[in-house]
C-alpha cells in the first residue's frame, strides 16, 4: 500500500513554541511528528510513502533520506505554495497504486488503514473520508453521511454539539482525480465541497484516537497523551 502525506506546512500557528522547522518535524515524545506518522504507517503495512513538502523540505529530506523504517521515501516538492489539493496533484504525479492514501502530517487518526481501504473498495466510491466523531467543538467543519455511507454535506465551521469531523485520512482514486482538469493550485477541502454532487465521496466513521498538532493547545496535549496510542 502506498501513501501521500502531506508534510509542506508552515506551521503558522505553533511558531511561539516550535520555531524554524516544518510543522511536521515538531519534537513529541522525542521523535518528530512526522516519525511517528510513519511508524504508525509501517505497522498498517504502507510500504512507500511519498512526502509532499515544500517549507524547509531539507530538514524533512536530510533526517529521513531515501526510506525509514522499512517504508520507501520520495518527495513531491513544492516550489511555491500550491493549497492542500494541488498539493495533493503534485505528489500523485509519483504515486504508483490506482487506490492512494492521503494522510495530514500534522494529525494523527489511529485508523485501521486496512479496514479503510477494504471500506473504500466496497463502496462505489472515488473518494473515501475517514470521519472522527467529536462534541463541543468550533474548530472543525462537520461531515454528514447518509445511511448508505455517501457523504451529503460538509457544513462550515461553526459551533456543534455533536457531530463527526473530517480525520484527515483519505484514499483517492488517482486516475479519477488526475482527470478532472483541476488547477496547479487549489484547496482539496473547497475542492470536496464542490464536487460532492459529481464525484463519489464516501466515508467510514471511525470512533478512535485523534489529535491535531496545529494549535500550540493540542500540540502540548499531544506530549502527554500521544505515547499511549503508539
Amino acid at each position: 500500500m502506498e501513501a501521500i502525506v502531506l508534510a509542506g506546512g508552515f506551521g503558522t500557528r505553533l511558531q511561539s513554541v516550535v520555531a524554524d522547522v516544518p510543522k511536521p518535524m515538531a519534537m513529541v515524545h522525542n521523535k518528530p511528528f512526522l516519525e511517528h506518522i510513519l511508524l504508525y504507517l509501517k505497522d498498517n503495512g504502507i510500504t512507500r510513502v511519498i512526502l509532499s513538502v515544500g517549507y524547509k523540505y531539507e530538514i524533512i529530506e536530510d533526517y529521513f533520506k531515501n526510506s525509514f523504517a522499512g517504508i520507501e521515501l520520495d518527495y513531491a516538492v513544492e516550489e511555491e505554495p500550491l493549497g492542500t489539493g494541488g498539493a495533493i496533484l503534485n505528489a500523485l504525479s509519483s504515486a504508483r497504486q490506482d487506490n492512494v492514501f492521503i494522510i495530514n502530517g500534522d494529525t494523527f487518526f489511529n485508523v485501521d488503514l486496512k479496514s479503510l481501504l477494504s471500506k473504500h473498495l466496497s463502496y462505489p466510491s472515488d473518494l473515501t473520508l475517514s470521519l472522527k466523531p467529536m462534541q463541543n467543538f468550533d474548530r472543525y467543519g462537520c461531515v454528514e453521511v447518509d445511511e448508505n455511507h455517501k457523504v451529503s454535506s460538509f457544513k462550515e465551521k461553526e459551533l456543534v454539539v455533536q457531530g463527526n469531523i473530517n480525520g484527515g485520512i483519505y484514499i483517492l482514486n488517482k486516475k479519477m482525480f488526475q482527470s478532472l482538469g483541476l488547477p496547479k493550485v487549489f484547496s482539496f477541502e473547497e475542492f470536496m465541497q464542490k464536487n460532492m454532487n459529481d464525484i463519489n465521496i464516501y466515508a467510514d466513521i471511525i470512533d478512535h484516537y485523534f489529535i491535531d498538532i496545529g494549535i500550540p493547545e493540542d500540540y502540548k496535549k499531544a506530549q502527554n497523551e500521544l505515547e499511549k496510542y503508539l
